[in-house]
C-alpha cells in the first residue's frame, strides 16, 4: 500500500490545492492521500477563514482520503516548528512512503541541498547567518542572506533561498533528515500567482499549466475587500464553493480583527507582567507591545504599528496570537522534548478510507483519535495538555463566530469526524 503524506491549510480550499492532490496522487503512484492541516488558526499567526471541518471536508471531496488535525503549537509555530510538527506526526504514523509539497522551483535535488546545510548548520553559515542578524535584518532575511552568501559559488538562484513555499520545502526537507524518516519527499511546481499576490488572476478556462491559479492570499484578499463570496467562484472546486456557500455568514468568513476585543483585554490585563514568557516573545518585543498598547485599535492595526525592520509581521502576528491563546515556551520545550507529536487526532476520511485507516492502526506509533470521549484515558501528560489546548483553541474560535454570526455555540465534544 502506497500512502503519500500532503502538509496543508487550505485556507480557503482552492483549485491550486486540487491540482496540487491530483498530482500528488499522479507522481507518487499513491494509493491514498492523509492530509496534515492546521485547526482553527494557521501559521501566520491569524484564526482560519473557516473552519477546520469546512476545510476538512473540502478537502475530501476533492481527492484526499483521511485528514488530521495539526496541534495548534506547531500550526501556529514558526516554519520550523509547523513543518517539524508535521512531518513527525507523518513519521509516526508508521505507514506513510512520501510527502508532496508544492515549491516554486519544483526541484527537490536543489532543496535538498538546502536543507542539508540547516540540518547541519555548518560553522561557516552560522557564523554568516549572526552577522546577518546583527545587521538588524529579521531572521528569515537574515537566513536567506547567509544561505546565498555560503553558497555563493553555486548556481542557485537568491530566490531560491527567499521563496515562500521554497522555505517550507527545505523545512519539511529538513526535518526529515533529523528524523531520520525513510519517508520520500517530492516536489511539484507551483502554478499560477505568487503566494503573497493579492489579486485574483483572470477568471477564464485555460489549462491550469497556463498560470492562471489564485493564491489563498488573493482569496482572502478579495474577499475581505468586497465582502462577497461570488468573486471566489472561479478559482475553487464547485464542491468547495457549495460548503463556503452554505456556511456563508453562519461560520464564514473570520478574520484576525473579529478576536480584536480579546486580544486587547488580555494585552491589558497581562501588561504589568510583560510578556515573554510566551512563544517567540522575548524581552524586547514585550518591552515593545507595553509601550505600545495605548495605541491598539485592532489586530492587524497593532501589528502593522509594531512592525519594524528586524520583525516581520507575520511573526508579530504569531506572538499576538501565541499570548492570546496562552501558548508558552516553557510548553513547547516540554512537547518537543517528548518528540513533539502525541496522538493523531482524526478530523475527517472517506468511506472508502477503511483500508487505509486499518494499516495505520496496525503500525501507528502514536494513538489514533477519532473522538474526543475518553481520549485522555490514552494519552501521556504532554499529550494530555497538548489536546486540552486544541480544545481550548477551538472553543475560542467558535465562541467568536458564534457572537459574530449570532449563531448557537458548538463545543469540541459536540463535534464528530466529517465522513464523505
Amino acid at each position: 500500500m502506497k500512502i503519500t503524506g500532503i502538509i496543508a491549510e487550505y485556507n480557503p480550499f482552492h483549485n491550486g490545492h486540487k491540482y496540487h492532490i491530483e498530482e500528488t496522487r499522479r507522481i507518487t503512484d499513491a494509493d491514498y492521500v492523509i492530509a496534515v492541516i492546521s485547526g482553527d488558526f494557521v501559521q501566520r499567526g491569524a484564526p482560519a477563514v473557516s473552519d477546520k471541518y469546512l476545510r476538512t471536508e473540502a478537502a475530501l471531496r476533492n481527492g484526499v482520503d483521511l485528514v488530521l488535525e495539526l496541534p495548534l503549537f506547531y500550526a501556529a509555530g514558526s516554519a520550523e516548528y509547523f513543518a517539524m510538527g508535521a512531518v513527525t506526526l507523518l513519521d509516526k504514523l508508521g505507514s506513510v512512503n512520501a510527502l508532496c509539497f508544492g515549491s516554486e522551483c519544483g526541484s527537490i535535488g536543489e532543496l535538498s541541498a538546502i536543507a542539508s546545510v540547516l540540518a547541519k548548520e555548518p560553522e561557516e553559515y552560522r557564523i554568516l547567518l549572526q552577522q546577518e542578524l546583527k545587521n538588524g535584518h529579521s531572521f528569515p532575511k537574515a537566513r536567506s542572506l547567509a544561505l546565498e552568501a555560503f553558497l555563493s559559488g553555486s548556481p542557485y538562484e537568491p530566490s531560491l533561498f527567499s521563496s515562500p513555499n521554497n522555505i517550507l520545502g527545505m523545512e519539511y526537507i529538513k526535518s526529515l533528515f533529523v528524523r531520520n524518516s525513510s519517508i520520500l519527499p517530492y516536489t511539484i511546481t507551483r502554478k499560477g500567482n505568487h503566494y503573497h499576490d493579492i489579486t485574483l488572476t483572470p477568471a477564464d478556462k485555460r489549462p491550469v499549466s497556463d498560470g492562471t491559479l489564485s493564491s489563498a492570499t488573493a482569496l482572502r484578499s478579495s474577499l475581505k475587500g468586497n465582502g462577497t463570496l461570488l468573486s471566489l467562484r472561479p478559482h475553487v472546486p464547485a464542491s468547495a464553493y457549495s460548503l463556503l456557500e452554505q456556511s456563508l455568514n453562519r461560520s464564514f468568513p473570520v478574520c484576525s480583527d473579529d478576536f480584536s476585543t480579546l486580544l486587547h483585554y488580555k494585552l491589558l490585563q497581562e501588561a504589568p507582567a510583560g510578556f515573554s514568557r510566551y512563544l517567540d516573545v522575548n524581552e524586547g518585543l514585550s518591552d515593545k507591545i507595553c509601550r505600545n498598547l495605548l495605541g491598539f485599535t485592532g489586530y492587524d492595526a497593532f501589528c502593522s504599528l509594531l512592525k519594524s525592520k528586524d520583525v516581520t509581521y507575520s511573526r508579530l502576528s504569531r506572538c499576538l496570537l501565541h499570548i492570546l491563546l496562552n501558548m508558552t515556551q516553557m510548553q513547547m520545550e516540554e512537547y518537543v522534548g517528548n518528540d513533539y507529536i502525541a496522538y493523531a487526532r482524526i478530523l475527517g476520511f472517506c468511506q472508502t478510507a477503511a483500508p487505509l485507516l486499518k494499516e495505520l492502526k496496525a503500525h501507528t506509533a502514536v494513538p489514533m483519535i477519532s473522538k474526543l470521549s475518553g481520549a485522555h484515558q490514552l494519552l501521556s501528560p504532554e499529550g494530555h495538555s497538548m489536546l486540552e489546548q486544541d480544545i481550548r483553541a477551538a472553543h475560542i474560535y467558535h465562541s467568536v463566530t458564534a457572537a459574530k454570526f449570532r449563531v448557537p455555540f458548538v463545543h469540541e465534544y459536540a463535534r464528530q469526524p466529517v465522513i464523505v
